[in-house]
Order: C-alpha cells, then structure tokens, then sequence
C-alpha cells in the first residue's frame, strides 16, 4: 500500500457508506459477538503450539486477560493470584480500598442489600473520602505479592492520584470513564485532564478509555498513550446503553478502533494496545474479540464468579453509586470456582465460562492461529444464527448454549 492509499484510507474510516434509517439521518449496520463467527481455513495446529502472550507498556503476560478495575472483582488477593497466572488485575483507585481500612464490613453490607435498597446503600458507601495514605498503602499491599501492579483512576482525578500511585509502585495506570477524548469542556471553567501532557509527565505507562470510533481512537494514541480500552455500555452490570442511549455493539467497536492501530503503525512504526472492554462472558466472546482486532481483553462478571472474588457471589460497576445517575447495577453472579479453572481450567461446565485461555487456545489452533497476530488475521463472517442454529435441545433443556 502507497502512502498516499494509506492517508486516503485513513481520511475516509470512519465515514463508511451507509443507510438511511430516516429523513435527515443516515447510519450503518454494526454487529455485536452473538452475530458474527470465525471461520476455519486450510491449516491447524496442535493447541500446545499457539502463544496467547502480549504486550502492554513494556510488559509482558502470558495470557491477553485483565480484570476489570471493579470493587467486585478485583482486590490485592485476586490482584496476586491474576499475577501469577499470567494475567492482570486492575484495582479500582477510587473504590472501598481507598475509603476504608475494613473493607470486609463494606463487602457484608454490599452483599446484604436487597435489590430495592442497593443503590442508596451504595451511594452511601462511596461517599466516604477517599484518604490519600490507603491509596499508598493498597498499592503497596499489592506490590508485596505481583510482579505488576496496574491500578484505575478517573480523569478528573488523574493529576492528583496518579501521581500518588505512581510514586508509591503503580507499575501501568489505566485512566478510564465511560467515555474519554481528548478535550473536555468544563462549565464551571475547571481545567480538564491534558491527557498528551500527562502521558509525558508521568513516570509509568498510561492506558485510556473507553472509546468506540476509529477517529477518537486515533486521537487517543496521538498523545502518547500505552493502551486504548474499546467498549462502551456492554458490561454486565453496566446500564449505560439504557439510561443515556449511548455504545457501539463490541464487534463493530473493536474492529474500527483496530484499523485505527493499523494505520497509526504504519505511520509511526508501532501502536498502543488494544484492550476490548466488557461484553464477553464465555472463550467463545474472547476469541471473536482478538478476531475483530484486539490485542487484549478486559472482563468483569467471568472473574467476579472466582472463588477468590472479593464481591461475594455479586457484580457491580463503577458508575453504580453514581450520586445523580446510576448507569450500572448489582447483579448476582454467584460463586462457582476457583480463579485458576476460570482461567485456565479444569472446566467443570459445559457453557463456554470456565478454562477461558483452553478455550482462546483452541479456536486458535483450529483456525490454525499460532499467536495472537495471526487470530487477528482469521475471516470472520456475520452469523446471526450462530447461537441457535440446530440448538433446539440444548435451549429447550437449559444446557450448554441453551444456559440462561
């Protein structure tokens, strides 16, 4: 491809011709996992053959796995216990650890609640302070155990508790919201995160997110960023798509902000990481994931299921104690096994969320994938029956892909 090509392609991304779905508003058609298959070719490997290894701001893990930065689903214990397996744990910097110093007796009350009383319950509990020494001190909790410690912070608190993480070990900060671009504009007249400045200053490598469209992500990696988290509204507990009609179906997402990478790496001789963000529950999720362009993942609610989860059987978001607008809930996924079958079995049922690196390793190897590059490169066909096509016994019996 000529330089030119590439520029020209790179101009007219986003702007893929598309339907009109009214008078005055044109669209297009995206696609979320459950519509879309991967499609075998001509070669296949032995499973003990494929690398599920990547990279992300100068580290490297053996497994494309990170766990959401949720109360629910990361702690120190679990951050150690996804450290040693090869995968990343993400704390949430401004959740319970930083409030408060027993977090055992914020878990009880949080698992407690009835589903009518929840909200407030939790509205309550995160508007405690968040104290500056516990902020140092979780970090360092996290530290004693994992080679890597990776904590979260939103951007209007970037400047001030990134900078404490960062002195006391924080090895990746990720800097999420629901959604985040370059500019912010402010009506109180409060200066906004300048997240290229930042990136420079900073003494660790930065991820940001969340971001669904090609030309933002192209944007977002222009400041310097190490990673770009892809994903808008699908998590589990997440209700950001009902409450403000907002997100992109993840497939969609992720392939746009992929090509976003290409075209960056072919400019500037590498690119950020691409880290699809929520919606993926079972392998079947993750490895149409890569397919579509991701370079990692980042669930909640499959690890939140661990034995070792610190939320207790349930799952909630980050922006669900929102003082004004809720846009998550709690939801039960209740306690099934131990983080390592989770990850990487044995798997003791039959539905896709259990083993999940067994699982990305051998559609790998039966697409004939030996590392993650090559999954990238599989076809991918638009399958809307993929999940019922000749399930009739399985759905009417509740088994396999017929769970609910």
């Amino acid at each position: 491809m000529t330089s030119s090509s590439t520029a020209q392609k790179d101009m007219h991304a986003d702007q893929i011709q598309g339907t009109s779905i009214g008078l005055g508003k044109m669209s297009r058609r995206a696609y979320g996992f459950d519509e879309i298959a991967l499609v075998p070719g001509s070669i296949t490997l032995d499973m003990e053959l494929c690398d599920t290894s990547f990279e992300l701001g100068g580290h490297t893990f053996a497994m494309p796995i990170i766990a959401s930065a949720m109360d629910s689903v990361v702690d120190p214990r679990m951050a150690a216990l996804l450290d040693k397996h090869g995968a990343l744990g993400v704390l949430n910097l401004q959740g319970i650890h930083t409030r408060y110093e027993n977090t055992d007796e914020i878990y009880a009350r949080i698992a407690q609640c009835d589903k009518d009383s929840f909200v407030g319950i939790m509205q309550e509990i995160y508007k405690a302070p968040i104290k500056d020494e516990l902020v140092a001190k979780v970090i360092s909790d996290i530290k004693k155990t994992s080679k890597i410690c990776s904590v979260s912070v939103a951007p209007n608190t970037a400047e001030r508790l990134g900078r404490i993480a960062v002195e006391a070990g924080c090895d990746i900060l990720v800097v999420q919201a629901t959604v985040t671009g370059i500019d912010h504009k402010s009506a109180s007249g409060t200066p906004s995160l300048d997240l290229a400045k930042f990136c420079k200053s900073i003494k660790a490598p930065v991820v940001v997110g969340n971001c669904v469209t090609y030309k933002t992500a192209m944007e977002l990696m222009e400041t310097g960023v190490a990673g770009i988290l892809v994903g808008i509204g699908p998590g589990a507990a997440c209700t950001s798509r009902s409450v403000l009609g907002v997100g992109v179906p993840m497939a969609t997402a992720i392939a746009d902000c992929a090509h976003a990478k290409t075209v960056y790496e072919q400019k500037h001789g590498q690119a950020p990481t691409i880290i699809a963000d929520g919606g993926m529950v079972t392998g079947g999720d993750i490895c149409k994931a890569i397919a579509c362009g991701a370079d990692a993942v980042m669930i909640g609610s499959p690890i939140a299921r661990a034995k070792e989860a610190p939320g207790r059987g349930f799952h909630w978001g980050m922006a669900t104690p929102s003082p004004v607008l809720p846009r998550g809930t709690r939801i039960k996924v209740g306690t099934t096994v131990s983080i390592e079958q989770i990850l990487n079995g044995p798997a003791a049922v039959d539905d896709g969320t259990q083993n999940l690196v067994g699982s990305l390793k051998t559609s790998m190897a039966t697409l004939g994938a030996a590392n993650l590059s090559e999954m990238k490169q599989v076809d991918v066909v638009i399958a809307p029956s993929m999940l019922t096509e000749g399930k009739v016994f399985q759905s009417a019996q509740q088994l396999g892909m017929g769970r609910k």
